[in-house]
């Protein structure tokens, strides 16, 4: 039962009207009457017997919303039909003509006056013409008022807490009746007038000292939605009243709006996410960027300020950044679109890394908190307790997402303990300026405009270069550990190392700044080695180790330190952007420091690095003799990976040797040993379980194994897939399924296998590859008959190479130009180019193509009326060659040209020894081209 011992009653009839608890009692019954019909019944009740004129009636009850007399009229007679009054037996309120109403009822007041005066109800704001990307929002929050009466949306400043609330009250506006009242705390700065504030916003006028008996009696009346907006700075007082109130009217449904949650008994919450933003991504054109809602606001805003607009195509990629750079916060969007008049789309990006974007002004018409986004964190900011503003300041330094353990490790300190800052950051997270970030480990996040404001709070109070380096340090020695770190997966260890990229490059970018710290920068990039290396991100890797390499000076001190760069620039340059022969030097003074320090370590990455620098140089015979050299150096290591890298290093020297029999003992040596590899090798770049096989697969396909060459293809593709390292994918496509399905003559798989590696080279920027790859996808469209596209475009992409085509892994791409030639009736030129090819390979030692470069020759040959008889001889001298290097394929191949020139030639029996005699060995590949060509062939003579 209601409590009404402080409200006066007001009785007549049947009836007892309670103004100060708007109740009215028919026979002690509770009697419903519509808001405005009570509010009319009250106002006359309280002034009986007097005409009121219709005009102050409409005033009192309506306040500053323009009604007629008609909605007066019809209010009137719903409050008398409710009370009965027919005009006969019983009345209550009349019309005098002309002038208005009076109530007419006798009264019998029961009690002392009520020290309550009933104001007009504030109204609710005006909701925004239109809501964009929020009208499932508002509905859910519609919906969910319905089932839950304490609902609180919690959300950073600015991305659209107040604008939402609103729109969910207009739309539940007639569920209550009307009664949807809007209670802003944001101007209050004492919460000691929570209560008032409130009472105010009800139309309530309380003269007791403690109103919350007078508000709870005046909402246990009738159902009402209150709306309290900006509560973060009076929760403590707030959230208790709130509690009792939903507690104690039934009727009540409460909606609130924060930057962190009450915790209060019944609450639910709901967190309003950012705008959906475009995706960081190549190709999006004006449709794909207007499909997300951050967009459409940034557009339509621009509209509202300038007129009429359209994106163009030049335009969108620039507005899909901001949107993302915005972090999708509405306030943030509104304010940047609003600039684009003065400054054009391009101005406006190129502004928004400065703090002046945060004092870009907004709707005139906006609270004094929403005009800007200085003013909406200052708001924040200014009600944090000291340990929390210091704690948001000194984070600012991180970039993008951090851990728990980093951020106590660089904001602890100078009064604050670690067990004080993760405090604090939980205190942050709930207030909204610190966002939860991953979601298989946990990380935090400042939004990109909370951190530009931090850190000019930084920059304010003289504290960036001490936060700066702290957080520098603290990454020289995480990544000090990464390096150690070998047990871990690449997979994992990459989602725990790789995530940390961006800090590691703001720590390093300020290190080397005038007022950085050189020494700490240099410490950090020799430490990030790995980072880079597992990402292959070889470029970055070079210029970050030729920057502290510079900062280091030629001093002879620090000779660990420079051993450790010099090593990281040899391999960036080895694997990097087509810039391999600058290594050997570089790798060279590396192994002379490594023999000089005695560092066994870096003695075996600078053998490693000089044997795959003479790799691409096409020096075979020396690669091999630093193989060996390798090798003797492993043989001493208690790491059981390093002697399976020495047997790597010799199989691949003597597979391009030509020696595949014995390639094959050494390779299958290191597979064999492959269950006992616990981790990443430190001294090799790729992938060594995945790169093993690869090569293996090379290897079993020249032996004439096709079916397990294919087979250990495919399992290969999926490997390297699932990875996730960029530049060992680029060789599993590479180095073995490409050649291996063109070899196959399975032009479809290699099409896509080439399609594939130029998509994941151009995503990753590995441009050797990428070239490899176009060159590559060229020689397939020639395969396929088409030499008049296939032929210019297969030499263009070749000399695109430059010098990068002399590398190893071009060799059968020069092979297929030769041969391309003869196939555009330009055989001579073919000739003259296989010529310059076989002389280089003679001269480097590259024997493991020779039997396919001669056999192209003598293709050649016959179609050249000049050279047309010495064919058979390159023939016979390529299967000869073929045969010592235990290279079956190439000699299945040569086989069949040599039996095609002697049946022209009329010696059909002679062809068809020769046929039997090969393909007769060959227990797998029935259908690959060359046996499927065979076998027609052998079928011919027999008929």
């Amino acid at each position: 039962m209601p409590d009404r011992s402080e409200d006066s009653a007001i009785s007549f009839g049947p009836f007892r009207l309670f103004p100060k608890s708007r109740l009215l009692e028919k026979e002690g019954t509770p009697l419903h009457v519509g808001g405005r019909a009570l509010d009319i019944l009250i106002f006359l009740a309280e002034r009986p017997g007097e005409v009121i004129d219709k005009r102050e009636l409409v005033k009192r009850i309506w306040a500053n919303v323009n009604v007629d007399e008609g909605s007066l009229r019809f209010h009137v007679a719903s409050l008398r039909k409710a009370l009965g009054d027919t005009g006969k037996s019983a009345r209550y309120v009349v019309n005098v003509p002309g002038r208005g109403y009076c109530f007419v009822a006798s009264l019998a007041q029961a009690t002392p006056p009520v020290s309550v005066d009933i104001a007009p109800p504030r109204s609710l704001p005006a909701q925004l013409a239109k809501m964009v990307g929020r009208e499932e929002v508002i509905e859910k929050i519609s919906n969910g008022l319905s089932l839950y009466r304490f609902m609180t949306v919690v959300g950073p400043g600015g991305i659209g807490k107040t604008a939402v609330a609103i729109a969910v009250g207009h739309r539940r506006s007639a569920d209550f009746g009307g009664r949807v009242f809007f209670v802003d705390f944001g101007p209050l700065r004492d919460p000691g007038h929570v209560a008032t504030t409130i009472a105010s916003a009800l139309g309530l006028t309380v003269s007791a000292e403690d109103p919350s008996p007078a508000l709870l009696t005046f909402l246990k009346a009738s159902p009402a939605l209150l709306i309290f907006d900006s509560c973060e700075h009076v929760l403590d007082t707030l959230a208790p009243l709130v509690e009792r109130i939903v507690r104690e009217a039934p009727q009540l449904r409460v909606l609130a709006t924060s930057r962190e949650s009450f915790r209060s008994e019944g609450e639910r919450i709901f967190r309003l996410f950012p705008l959906d933003c475009p995706p960081e991504r190549d190709g999006l054109n004006v449709a794909d960027v207007l499909a997300y809602p951050a967009a459409q606001l940034f557009v339509e805003r621009i509209a509202q300020s300038s007129g009429p607009f359209q994106l163009s195509a030049e335009e969108a990629p620039l507005v899909a950044s901001m949107c993302r750079r915005l972090d999708g916060i509405a306030l943030a969007i509104e304010l940047a679109a609003g600039r684009v008049n003065a400054y054009g789309i391009a101005g406006t990006a190129s502004l928004l890394d400065s703090r002046f974007s945060l004092q870009w002004r907004g709707r005139r018409t906006a609270v004094p908190r929403h005009q800007t986004l200085a003013a909406a964190l200052d708001w924040s900011y200014d009600l944090l307790p000291a340990a929390e503003s210091a704690t948001l300041r000194r984070l600012s330094v991180f970039v993008g997402p951090f851990a728990p353990e980093a951020a106590a490790a660089v904001a602890s300190g100078d009064g604050l303990s670690v067990s004080e800052t993760l405090e604090a950051i939980d205190s942050l997270v709930t207030k909204s300026l610190i966002s939860p970030s991953g979601s298989r480990t946990l990380r935090y996040r400042l939004l990109d405009t909370t951190r530009t404001y931090a850190l000019g709070k930084l920059n304010e109070l003289g504290e960036t270069r001490q936060f700066a380096r702290r957080h520098a340090a603290h990454f020289r020695d995480f990544f000090e550990r990464a390096e150690a770190d070998t047990s871990t997966p690449l997979p994992e260890w990459l989602s725990v190392y790789g995530a940390e990229l961006d800090n590691v490059r703001a720590a390093l970018d300020w290190a080397f700044a005038p007022d950085g710290d050189a020494a700490l920068g240099i410490a950090l990039t020799a430490a990030a080695v790995t980072l880079w290396v597992r990402l292959s991100l070889f470029a970055e890797c070079r210029e970050r180790s030729r920057m502290a390499l510079a900062a280091l000076g030629d001093t002879g001190a620090d000779d660990r330190i420079r051993m450790q760069l010099l090593s990281a620039l040899g391999w960036s340059l080895m694997y990097g952007e087509g810039r391999a022969r600058e290594a050997r030097p570089i790798l060279e003074t590396t192994l002379e420091l490594a023999e000089k320090l005695d560092d066994k370590d870096f003695r075996l990455r600078a053998l490693w690095g000089l044997c795959i620098d003479q790799f691409n140089n096409g020096q075979f015979g020396k690669a091999r003799a630093l193989a060996d050299r390798f090798a003797d150096a492993a043989a001493n290591s208690p790491d059981k990976t390093d002697l399976m890298l020495g047997d790597r290093l010799m199989a691949v020297a003597l597979h391009y040797l030509g020696d595949q029999n014995d390639a094959r003992l050494r390779i299958d040596r290191v597979g064999a040993s492959l269950h006992v590899l616990a981790a990443k090798p430190k001294i090799f770049p790729l992938d060594l379980r995945i790169s093993t096989q690869y090569f293996r697969a090379r290897i079993l396909w020249l032996q004439g194994l096709a079916d397990q060459a294919r087979a250990l293809a495919a399992r290969n593709i999926e490997e390297g897939r699932a990875n996730g390292h960029a530049l060992t994918f680029c060789s599993v496509l590479g180095q073995a399924a490409c050649p291996i399905a063109f070899w196959a003559g399975d032009l479809d798989a290699a099409e896509r296998h080439g399609t594939e590696l130029l998509e994941h080279t151009e995503r990753h920027a590995i441009r050797l590859w990428g070239l490899w790859a176009r060159a590559f996808n060229a020689a397939v469209t020639a395969k396929r008959g088409d030499v008049a596209t296939g032929l210019p475009l297969l030499r263009e992409e070749l000399n695109r190479a430059g010098d990068a085509r002399f590398l190893p892994r071009f060799l059968p791409l020069l092979g297929e130009l030769a041969a391309c030639f003869g196939e555009a009736d330009q055989a001579d030129r073919g000739l003259d180019m296989i010529e310059d090819i076989l002389a280089r390979c003679n001269d480097r030692q590259e024997h493991w193509y020779l039997p396919e470069l001669i056999r192209i020759k003598g293709e050649l040959m016959l179609k050249s009326p000049r050279h047309s008889l010495d064919a058979d001889a390159r023939f016979r001298e390529a299967m000869d060659i073929a045969a010592q290097q235990g290279a079956r394929f190439w000699e299945l191949r040569c086989a069949t040209s040599l039996a095609r020139s002697v049946i022209g030639a009329g010696r059909n029996a002679e062809a068809r020894a020769v046929l039997d005699k090969v393909s007769g060995t060959f227990a797998e590949g029935s259908d690959i081209a060359d046996m499927r060509i065979a076998r027609e062939l052998i079928a011919q003579l027999r008929t």
